[in-house]
């Protein structure tokens, strides 16, 4: 019989330990060495103390070693310490028992020699954060407050400010504030200055909203005598001091305009300082104080100008946009004075995207008569660039500069062009700001339409530019020769087209192009109502109703709806309000200049956006019903209600073959053939008979005119079917999150809950176990009386179409707020009216 293979035997990795054998061998290494005075020993400790934080570092328990560790930390050795104090507060937070053994040491520690050890010890000590052991805290803080070395007493100011967060009515007792207050305005040091200010600064803004003492005590740090001491010492402080202390005086109220010029010749010299944090602090400052002095702050946006473009060509990206949020803000605010700097916004090759954007945005902040030309030239250079988006954006910026200026006839011809390039983004970018551009200047139009009359319909995809082609080809139909053959095939092929707004767009265009070409058009307006009257979009369908009652009321009232006399837009919205802007700006030298959006929208909850929902989903309690039987869902037809029509000629309009649909609306039949007419419009007659579900014959002018080929007495509208719903569908809170973030939001509505759905309305679960039985799950519930809040998901029958929905509930206004989001959008309004009726049965017997 062979002998077994030798097995191979490795030796374990430092870092990676074997084992509960390991641990006991650095143990009792640890306690031979813990009193050892020998020549080596402080190298043999360093040795076990590496592999003790290794181990700990890679997650693996080393608190046994607790006692030995303390031990070995007798040593004037300050590597040692640093390891030992590390080890101590790594344990300490978790088993606060273990925190008492340290107690001991570490006071000593706190009166040794070395004041590096003093200050190191006290760190530690300030940072176990037990609550039991604060009354260890105030002997080593107080004495801290008043050692000799600098080191050790801008340590203990930190430690007040530890020691206040872990008990604050023992912070006040020991009178530590006064005490930092005193060393804020005596100390030689600046660095303790500096903490004694950022530690005053949180304890009276947190005491202020209880004490008014505290508050008395906050708004002395903004007199006179604290701000000019401060000033006159700026230049001893670091970088990170300087900016607190220019973020203070940013608050200060000058007396009188003396104060203002002697603040900010003191500063002068801060602007050229290295540290972009410190030039933007000081910036700040002076625009701070000069915002009643209008000369003066202007005057004061030419000074630092310089300083701002130096800091932008200098340090890394990151820093560069930074420092470019804050130009940014400026240049939209006076633009006229950047406008002879506009070649310092030239985006480079090398630069990231987002900094090349923040340029373009200044770029066209700061186009004027003067330098319109270099810069879209400019601009047209980056159509061309590798990067889409930036390209993108550069064509945007010259639509822009083209909306803001008065001589815009080198703009149009570039934008012509781009229409011409065989880019379907460059186009698509194109004709969008064609469209505005003849919103704005209609002269222009002639040379507009002979260019966009050469593009096809079938080489633009994106839906923005979709619906900019269709509206070009309903408004000027009359000189574009193809219109009424292009409206035509894309009604045709109105099923492909997912984007609501294009067909909305489509709807009015051939609207448009039929009041001005009857004969061309009659049979794509009859194919487009058919097609919007039978769309499940509730805004097309209610168009194409609108607009077919509305012909059948009066053609001419119908064209001057449509077609009234339109005047030149002069100025187009700013998607930020001025308020916003302003909020902004008072906030400058902060996130919110980069975020370009007031601090108040990304840190309260309700502005969070899409990140509302991962914080809030962690407070909600996920549903375990989800996987319970269920019973099977009730099939919920489609009620199709009619709120333009009478209870009375809604009864009439039913007949056995309009499904329950009350619409007065035609059905086109596409074989048919369009009966062609030369009278001109305005001689046609169309009786105005109102709008009853069955009208006598003579009332169907329009559907013979439209070539619809509509029956007396019936009244068809193609309903969806009904929406059937999986009962046991399945949704995990990670994919329901990530989904929720990415789809948009398909419909939001308001509903009202029954008196007796609100009286059982009791908790949360009780309507889990209702919409359950709809095939309706919820995935998170949560809240309490009178407000609730859940998370809802369904499945479609037969498909992997989800429906995701928000709803909060107030049961003293009856009212439920319901989000809805869905993989297939065209279903979400028959979703919607399923999940209403399943809310409206809610307590009902």
């Amino acid at each position: 019989m062979a002998p077994p293979p030798p097995q191979s035997h490795r030796s374990p990795s430092p870092s990676q330990p074997s084992g509960k054998s390991e641990v006991s061998d650095l143990k009792s290494q640890l306690r031979q060495l813990a009193g050892s005075r020998a020549p080596g020993a402080d190298d043999s400790k360093r040795d076990l103390f590496k592999k003790v934080i290794s181990n700990m570092t890679i997650g693996i328990d080393v608190s046994s070693l607790f006692g030995e560790m303390v031990m070995c930390s007798a040593t004037s050795d300050i590597v040692l310490k640093k390891m030992c104090y590390l080890y101590v507060g790594n344990y300490a937070k978790v088993n606060p028992d273990l925190a008492l053994l340290t107690i001991n040491f570490l006071q000593r520690d706190c009166k040794d020699e070395d004041p590096m050890i003093r200050g190191l010890a006290l760190r530690s000590l300030c940072s176990l954060r037990v609550a039991n052991l604060v009354e260890y805290l105030v002997g080593p803080l107080g004495s801290g407050l008043k050692d000799n070395n600098s080191y050790v007493r801008m340590v203990a100011v930190i430690g007040v400010l530890k020691l206040y967060h872990i008990s604050a009515s023992t912070c006040i007792d020991a009178d530590f504030p006064a005490t930092l207050k005193h060393l804020l305005l005596n100390d030689p040091d600046a660095q303790v200055v500096a903490n004694c200010l950022s530690a005053l600064q949180e304890i009276w803004t947190l005491e202020s909203s209880t004490s008014e003492e505290a508050a008395r005590e906050r708004e002395t740090l903004l007199s006179k005598p604290v701000v000019y001491y401060l000033l006159n010492r700026i230049k001893e402080f670091s970088e990170w001091a300087q900016c607190l202390v220019l973020e203070l005086v940013s608050k200060y109220i000058p007396s009188d305009n003396s104060e203002i010029f002697d603040i900010m010749n003191l500063l002068e010299d801060r602007l050229q300082h290295a540290n972009g944090a410190v030039v933007l602090a000081t910036i700040k400052v002076f625009l701070q104080l000069t915002l009643s002095m209008a000369d003066v702050h202007q005057q004061v946006y030419e000074r630092i100008k310089a300083p701002l473009l130096t800091q932008v060509s200098s340090g890394s990206p990151e820093q560069s946009y930074a420092v470019l949020s804050h130009l940014h803000i400026l240049v939209m605010r006076a633009p006229y004075i950047f406008s002879s700097d506009y070649k310092h916004f030239y985006c480079q090759y090398n630069e990231p995207s987002y900094v090349k954007k923040l340029k373009l945005e200044m770029l066209t902040a700061v186009a004027n008569e003067t330098n319109t030309y270099e810069i879209v030239t400019e601009l047209c250079e980056y159509a061309a660039n590798v990067d889409i988006p930036i390209a993108r954006e550069s064509i945007r910026a010259v639509g822009k500069i083209a909306l803001q200026q008065y001589d815009v006839n080198a703009i149009v011809d570039r934008l012509l062009q781009f229409l011409e390039m065989e880019k379907d983004y460059v186009t698509s970018e194109a004709l969008v700001l064609v469209k505005d551009l003849l919103r704005k200047y209609p002269q222009w139009s002639q040379d507009c339409i002979a260019v966009v009359g050469n593009i096809s319909s079938k080489n633009v995809q994106e839906p923005k530019a979709k619906a900019a082609l269709i509206w070009m080809l309903g408004e000027y139909s009359q000189d574009m020769h193809d219109a009424p053959y292009v409206l035509e095939s894309l009604v045709e092929n109105w099923d492909e087209e997912h984007s609501a707004e294009v067909r909305l767009h489509l709807l009015t265009a051939v609207m448009k192009c039929f009041f001005k070409r009857p004969p061309e058009t009659q049979k794509a307006l009859g194919a487009a109502l058919a097609a919007g009257l039978a769309d499940f979009h509730q805004d097309v369908h209610d168009r194409a109703l609108f607009y077919y009652r509305l012909l059948q009321y009066n053609v001419s009232v119908a064209e001057s709806v449509v077609n009234p006399p339109k005047q030149a837009v002069s100025v187009f919205a700013d998607t930020q309000s001025s308020e916003i802007k302003d909020r902004i700006f008072d906030e400058f030298n902060s996130l919110s200049v980069v975020y370009q959006k007031p601090s108040y929208m990304f840190t309260d909850k309700e502005h969070r956006g899409t990140f509302e929902f991962a914080d809030e989903l962690g407070n909600l309690s996920i549903s375990a019903e989800s996987s319970d039987s269920v019973v099977p869902a009730e099939r919920v037809e489609a009620n199709d209600k009619d709120l333009l029509l009478s209870t009375s000629e809604k009864d009439e309009g039913r007949d056995p073959g309009s499904n329950g649909s009350v619409y007065n609306a035609p059905s086109y039949n596409g074989s048919s053939a369009p009966s062609t007419t030369s009278q001109p419009l305005a001689d046609l007659s169309f009786p105005s008979t109102g709008i009853s579900g069955q009208a006598p014959a003579s009332s169907l002018a329009i559907d013979d005119l439209l070539g619809l080929d509509f029956p007396v007495g019936t009244a068809v509208t193609p309903s969806p079917p009904p929406l059937n719903l999986n009962p046991k569908a399945v949704l995990d809170p990670g994919t329901f999150q990530q989904k929720w973030r990415q789809l948009p939001i398909s419909l939001s509505e308001e509903y009202s809950l029954s008196p007796q759905g609100v009286a059982s309305l009791t908790t949360p679960h009780a309507l889990l176990r209702h919409m359950q039985s709809h095939s309706i799950q919820c995935i998170a519930s949560g809240g309490q009386s009178p407000n609730f809040k859940f998370f809802f998901f369904a499945q479609k029958a037969e498909a992997a179409s989800m429906y995701l929905v928000e709803c909060i509930i107030n049961t003293s206004s009856a009212k439920s707020q319901i989000k809805i989001k869905a993989d297939d959008q065209s279903s979400s309004q028959a979703f919607s009216t399923l999940f209403q009726s399943a809310l409206s049965k809610f307590g009902l017997p």
